[in-house]
């Protein structure tokens, strides 16, 4: 079974998320040419954003590379990356059991009323199965682990609907929510706290500097391609490239800033219809007064100028607090990759604003490399778990961004 099921998660959104989305569509009563037109929009706009993400990896590797050339000796703890970690949790022997009725609680939840959500996001339950492996590897119980797993999944859905106009109202994406655990659960709230707490303090409240602002007042300097130029001509130069890496980085930041929102916008054309459906169909079916979001990956965020333009600032930044933060072992490279899933909803905490959004971006970020060296222990105590061969000690972002992980690991540590 777990062979089958790992088998259909490694076709990838891109293949599934059609499948997927062209039998809900049938399932909402669309008609089969309307469903399956739907579902591939859908999935070439979910293509359409790993390309262009990629593209972002691509232009900041130079930067990248530059930063690994800093590490030293004294960083004795692997960043292993989040690829590796989601991977081996797939091992563990309730992963499949686990998969099976998260799916099935989900749909019974939502034909009772009980939610509002329903989490297409199956290539994200490793947000739920990682902290489930962790529970399971510092308890020995797959029974505990396998609780630890569902009941994420079930919280998931109440913070997903909860969020939901949030999001509608800042991302426009009608129908829609985000179910990505690690950053509704604590990503968000964490910034809608640091907001609060700069609501308070005089000066620093009044200060409104958003992309739209700035490009209002200062016109052609304002423009999001322009300010996306700006900011990779300054990663360029901060990390000393050669003016040919410089220009390149340039303009690969202002064709992401300028080419990620058009391809939410593909996607949405295919999630539209179908959440449109979704509404129609309930609405027949339970109630008038009925409503459904269809949960989706963080990845519809990422169009957001905001969430870019504080990504690329924020990589300096993260390899700063590698030597500051008092006895750090890790050289955290492969966070690197993850900050960019991590700002938009801090952003959205934000309303777009780029001063508040810098300021809790910066903070979490600290908070994500403090508690990921911390429980660096537990982290190699889950790998071990799962089979995975490592050589001393390791850790990924997940110890940090995922607050069950980081609940996990201060009870264990704790009590040992």
């Amino acid at each position: 079974m777990l062979e089958i099921i790992q088998g259909i998660m490694n076709l990838g959104a891109v293949v599934m998320l059609p499948i997927v989305m062209t039998i809900l569509g049938l399932i909402f009563n669309m008609k089969l040419g309307r469903a399956l037109k739907a579902g591939l929009m859908v999935g070439i706009g979910f293509k359409g954003l790993q390309l262009v993400i990629g593209l972002l990896m691509e232009t900041v590797e130079p930067a990248i590379q530059y930063y690994k050339g800093l590490e030293t000796s004294g960083f004795t703890t692997v960043d292993v990356g989040w690829a590796a970690m989601g991977a081996s949790s797939w091992s563990v022997p309730f992963a499949a059991p686990a998969i099976l009725l998260i799916v099935i609680i989900n749909t019974i939840l939502v034909v009772t009323k009980k939610t509002k959500v329903l989490n297409v996001d199956i290539w994200n339950y490793i947000h739920f199965l990682i902290p489930g492996t962790l529970a399971y590897a510092l308890s020995g119980s797959a029974a505990i682990g396998l609780a630890v797993t569902v009941g994420l999944s079930i919280i998931n859905l109440f913070i997903a609907e909860k969020i939901a106009p949030h999001w509608i109202a800042y991302y426009g994406l009608e129908g829609t929510t985000c179910t990505t655990f690690s950053f509704i659960s604590f990503t968000y709230p964490f910034g809608v706290l640091i907001n609060k707490i700069i609501d308070r303090i005089p000066g620093l409240k009044d200060v409104d500097i958003s992309l739209e602002t700035v490009s209002e007042k200062f016109g052609f300097f304002g423009d999001t391609a322009i300010i996306g130029l700006i900011v990779g001509l300054f990663l360029g130069f901060l990390t000393k490239q050669s003016w040919q890496i410089v220009m390149i980085m340039g303009i690969g930041i202002a064709a992401v800033l300028v080419l990620l929102p058009k391809m939410v916008s593909v996607m949405m054309e295919g999630l539209s219809a179908v959440g449109t459906g979704a509404q129609n169909f309930m609405k027949k079916k339970v109630g008038e007064d009925s409503e459904l979001y269809i949960g989706m990956d963080i990845a519809l965020g990422l169009g957001d100028p905001t969430a870019i333009t504080t990504t690329v600032i924020l990589i300096p930044l993260a390899i700063l607090y590698a030597f500051l933060i008092p006895n750090m072992s890790y050289f955290p490279v492969g966070l690197l990759t993850v900050i960019v899933y991590i700002v938009p909803l801090l952003a959205m905490a934000s309303n777009g604003n780029l001063l508040r959004t810098l300021i809790s971006s910066a903070i979490f970020l600290l908070i994500v490399e403090i508690c990921a060296n911390i429980f660096a222990p537990e982290a190699t105590a889950m790998m071990h778990a799962t089979g995975v061969t490592v050589e001393g000690t390791v850790t990924d972002g997940f110890f940090g961004f995922n607050l069950a992980n980081i609940i996990i690991s201060l009870i264990h540590s704790i009590i040992g």
